[in-house]
């Protein structure tokens, strides 16, 4: 279950107290979860007043960096296209896999110095996280237009004769050239017009080369004729052979522009070549990079909720829960008898929407709210499109 629940519960006499006491009633006596101690430095606490402004404001953070986050990772997915499958293996945290990097969670002191106040560090998290999310569009901007270019092309390399580009399909003996007063065009026929075609299109206007159209490819649907004819009759024939459901293609036989296109095309798969190993490489850094920002704002959050629900001195232990699927409920219930003490009105209220708690700096704006801090958190970062 790739879900984690990151909960807080005041201090006993000392905060191992409290870890033993939790890791017993759920972990050990009923097996509904397996439970890790989340470290939480001692951070600079800082006035009521801004722990209740910060706490806000910290919500919003929380969001902003799950969206990006999940935004490199759904573009990593789109840029393995073919190896799209590998996608989770190269989703990781600081080099290890992200439940790894969760529960054994550690502060990072050289990004974020816990000198700093918590404004400060969040302040760093929002500037890290939105020059990231700002070099993504303009490298994904870049790319997209590569990538689209070529596939533009290569749709022009297949596809219908109607549609699709007939410079790989025709040779030069198909065609009468440096002639002063003839021409050869380039006609698209449906398969079942074939025999009327041949049969006419002598007769479509005066001055056509007798028995000078062959049929040079076909597909499923189509065939692709050549036909010379007079320069001064082109479009009188034109006009008549739309009549008859037969189209004219505009083509200029010019060896030097059709290699040119293909030369286009090989330049364009080389680019693509080279830009996608340093694309996936930064895509992959830069998600590390934001997944442990986003933990660190969840390690903020939890900070600044203790704080305000359990007072100070600072204390409280952080605890990390992966909950056994099929017993959360049950779950629930036990973390609900264990700290509802904490506070009447949450307790075994786990469907209070966050519309009825309007409590500054306790949990406002969770869709869920419980007598302890919770947070949820998750490691499945391509669950959502976003």
């Amino acid at each position: 279950m790739s879900e984690y629940w990151l909960i807080s519960a005041p201090g006993d006499k000392t905060c191992q107290q409290t870890w033993e006491t939790m890791n017993n009633v759920t972990s050990k006596q009923n097996n509904l979860c397996e439970n890790f101690k989340f470290h939480i430095p001692d951070l600079k606490v800082g006035t009521l007043d801004q722990l209740v402004g910060l706490s806000d404001d910290l919500g919003k953070l929380d969001s902003f960096v799950e969206t990006i986050t999940r935004k490199v990772a759904a573009y990593l997915g789109d840029v393995l296209e073919d190896q799209r499958d590998k996608l989770m293996e190269n989703l990781l945290a600081n080099n290890t896999d992200l439940s790894q990097y969760i529960t054994r969670f550690q502060w990072d002191m050289a990004k974020y110095p816990i000198k700093q106040s918590l404004r400060n560090i969040a302040d760093i998290i929002s500037k890290q996280v939105g020059q990231i999310d700002a070099d993504l569009k303009t490298k994904s901007a870049a790319y997209n237009s590569l990538k689209g270019n070529l596939q533009n092309l290569e749709k022009k390399q297949t596809g219908s004769l109607l549609t699709r580009n007939l410079a790989d399909l025709v040779k030069k003996e198909h065609f009468i050239l440096d002639s002063e007063y003839l021409t050869t065009l380039l006609v698209i026929v449906p398969k079942m017009l074939f025999n009327e075609w041949n049969a006419g299109y002598e007769k479509l206007t005066d001055m056509i080369v007798p028995r000078s159209s062959q049929l040079i490819t076909q597909d499923q649907d189509f065939g692709l004729f050549n036909v010379t004819l007079f320069k001064k009759v082109v479009d009188e024939f034109k006009l008549h052979a739309r009549e008859k459901k037969f189209v004219v293609r505009d083509f200029t036989y010019n060896e030097e522009e059709l290699a040119a296109g293909k030369n286009e095309i090989t330049k364009l798969v080389t680019d693509k070549k080279k830009q996608f190993g340093p694309l996936v490489r930064w895509l992959k850094v830069n998600f590390s990079e934001c997944y442990c920002a986003w933990i660190h704002v969840k390690a903020l959050r939890v900070f600044v909720e203790s704080v305000l629900r359990y007072g100070l001195p600072v204390n409280f232990q952080a605890i990390l829960i992966h909950p056994n699927k099929k017993n959360q409920k049950r779950l629930r219930d036990v973390l609900n008898q264990l700290y509802g003490h904490l506070d009447g009105s949450a307790a075994g209220s786990s469907n209070i929407g966050a519309d009825n708690v309007d409590i500054p700096g306790l949990g406002f704006g969770q869709s869920e709210y419980f007598p302890y801090v919770f947070y949820k958190l998750g490691i499945d970062m391509v669950e959502q499109k976003i």
